[in-house]
Order: structure tokens, then C-alpha cells, then sequence
């Protein structure tokens, strides 16, 4: 059975609720107490639609945590390196305080269950650090980058290696800000990149934030 046919009977709506009560007990008890059981009770549902629709829960809990991101890497395509890798800090940045704090937790249940592993680096990780190696690769085809850089395979490990790096070492998130300073100070001087800085907001537009 494919992943189409598994959610075809359910709305965008209810599975959103899914996904909201999954993070929510994920939250409030880890994921070791996190059941389909518990699922189903506060979304009133038999445990059954669950499996049906995800098969196992270490699939459900990724698909919560993709489903609820505002910004996928893959969708993001500015033009330029720079461009792409500041809007991967703002897309990153903004979940800090939730995404964040629940992939560091999940990677910590990770290595007690290769399960759940398996299923972060297939949904998670892999379509992200590939996302992000094709922005570097669009890079050098526009000639931004040198094909030979050796800095070029280190910037996916770069960007997720901060997001744990600053909250182990100063016990703050690296929201946002912080993370397009780090791509401006960090990550493009070692590819070669100048970080020019960014146009203006155009007339009319709201600032960010």
C-alpha cells in the first residue's frame, strides 16, 4: 500500500490534528511514552486508522514534524547561495523553540531504537542535507563557487551541527538571527562567497518579524 492510498480517507484538516497531538504528547512525555494508543485517545480515533494511515509510529512522528513546517529546503530557490542559505536560516530559525528541542530529544531516543533512526534520516535528514547539497551544487554551476572548494561538502554539517552546537554549549536555541550571522560570518566566507548585504523590502512590504 502506498503512502497516497494509506491518506486518502482522512482531510487535511484531521491529519493535521494527528500531527498536532503526536508533537503535543511527544512534548509532554518523550517519545518513549508516546503511543498510537495515547494518539488515538486525544484525537478520538481507533488506533487502527492510525496504523493504517503510517504504519508505525516512528513514521507517524515524522510525518508530524515534516507536516508542520512552514518552509521545506527542497521548495526554497532565491537565485543565489547566499540567498538560499539565509532562507534556510530564517526557515530553520523559526522553529527553534519547537522543532529543535524535539529532533535533539528524538536523536537521543535514536540511538536506543534503530527504528526510529531509520525512519529520521529517510523522512528528515536525508531530504534536507539533500536539499541543501543542491543548493551548493547550483552554486557552482553560476560559478559562485569553485567546483574544487573542500568546504563545499561541510555545509549541510555546518548548518545542523549549529542548531545542537549552541543550545549544548549556551543553553539558547539558535533561532533565526543568530543562524543567518552564522551563514554570513561562517559558511560563505569558507566557500568563497562574499555575503553581499540584502535588498531592502520592497515598497508596500511589511519588515520580517
Amino acid at each position: 500500500m502506498t503512502s497516497t492510498q494509506r491518506r486518502s480517507k482522512i482531510t487535511p484538516e484531521r491529519e493535521r490534528e494527528f500531527y498536532t497531538a503526536a508533537l503535543d504528547l511527544l512534548r509532554e512525555g518523550g517519545y518513549e511514552a508516546l503511543t498510537m494508543e495515547g494518539i488515538a485517545a486525544r484525537t478520538r480515533c481507533g488506533k487502527s486508522t492510525l496504523y493504517r494511515q503510517w504504519g508505525t509510529k516512528p513514521q507517524l512522528v515524522c510525518a508530524a514534524l515534516r507536516g508542520t513546517r512552514g518552509v521545506r529546503l527542497g521548495e526554497i530557490d532565491t537565485g543565489t547561495l547566499a540567498g538560499d542559505l539565509r532562507a534556510v536560516a530564517r526557515a530553520t530559525g523559526t522553529k527553534a523553540h519547537g522543532d529543535t528541542a524535539l529532533t535533539h530529544a528524538l536523536a537521543h531516543a535514536a540511538q536506543q531504537n534503530p527504528d526510529l533512526l531509520a525512519a529520521l534520516r529517510e523522512n528528515l535528514v536525508e531530504p534536507e542535507v539533500a536539499a541543501i547539497d543542491a543548493m551548493v551544487r547550483r552554486a557552482v554551476e553560476r560559478g559562485e563557487v569553485a567546483p574544487d572548494n573542500p568546504a563545499a561538502e561541510f555545509v549541510a554539517v555546518q548548518l545542523f551541527g549549529v542548531l545542537r552546537a549552541r543550545l549544548l554549549l549556551r543553553g539558547v536555541h539558535a533561532d533565526e538571527e543568530y543562524l543567518v550571522r552564522f551563514v554570513d560570518a561562517s559558511v560563505l566566507p569558507a566557500l568563497g562567497v562574499a555575503p553581499a548585504p540584502e535588498p531592502p523590502p520592497a515598497v508596500g512590504t511589511a519588515p520580517a518579524g
